[in-house]
């Protein structure tokens, strides 16, 4: 029997850059549906919780069935951590899952088999933690400057001279579409060591640039309603003809 896992949604109903972000409507349903939607789709996941604070998102998930769990004020600040909410969730469901896979809830684009893909990499290759990445395409470091406070002068982050994007070594950002991690690597905590439960063995797996959309300002909405009213649109077209 394949291993499945349990996908945690986190979705704070604060946010800063753009309030409710999780709660806006967005091509027709709320920020957060989106996410619920892919995790119900994907078929290595066998069950999905939402973790919120906030009761209107909590109503959003209510049609989909999904488990909800409230959190603690305490977790819902703005130095709440993501492993801390998460390993909340987790210790409120009966049942042992042995992967968990997180997913925020202000991502309404990623790939359609994104979790089942991080999902079965974890656990194929045994490592504590998948997450996914994509290229970082202009923003490379090479091309990165520094600037001097002071004067104002503008200096080299990193010393090298590539001049072709073509020639760039490859590197990759975390584009948030998912982290599918351990059970036993979730609950390694370690003071002062934030990242530790991730754990030792980090693998990733790739998206095309634009693949994923992570929803944090007012532009990052557009963009993402944008291509989400596009695709419906394409579908609409598909369908008539």
């Amino acid at each position: 029997m394949r291993e499945k896992a349990i996908a945690v949604i986190l979705a704070r109903a604060g946010s800063k850059g753009l309030p409710n972000k999780n709660g806006m409507m967005i091509a027709g349903k709320p920020m957060l549906a989106w996410t619920i939607e892919h995790a119900l789709a994907n078929k290595r996941i066998d069950r999905v919780m939402l973790t919120t604070d906030g009761p209107a998102l909590a109503k959003i998930a209510e049609p989909y069935g999904i488990d909800v769990v409230m959190r603690p004020a305490e977790l819902a600040n703005d130095t709440a951590t993501v492993d801390s909410a998460a390993r909340h969730a987790v210790n409120q469901i009966v049942g042992l899952h042995e992967t968990v896979c997180l997913l925020y809830g202000n991502v309404p684009i990623r790939p359609a088999d994104l979790s089942d893909r991080a999902i079965q990499m974890l656990i194929e290759t045994g490592a504590d933690s998948v997450q996914s990445v994509c290229p970082v395409g202009k923003q490379h470091p090479y091309w990165m400057k520094t600037v001097d406070p002071t004067s104002g002068a503008l200096g080299m982050y990193k010393d090298n001279h590539v001049y072709r994007r073509q020639d760039l070594p490859p590197v990759y950002m975390l584009d948030g579409g998912v982290i599918a991690v351990r059970r036993a690597s979730l609950f390694n905590v370690i003071e002062g060591v934030p990242h530790a439960f991730l754990g030792t063995d980090r693998r990733a797996v790739l998206t095309e640039p634009g693949a994923v959309v992570d929803v944090d300002t007012a532009v990052d909405f557009r963009v993402a309603e944008s291509i989400l009213l596009t695709r419906q649109q394409d579908a609409s077209i598909r369908a008539v003809g």
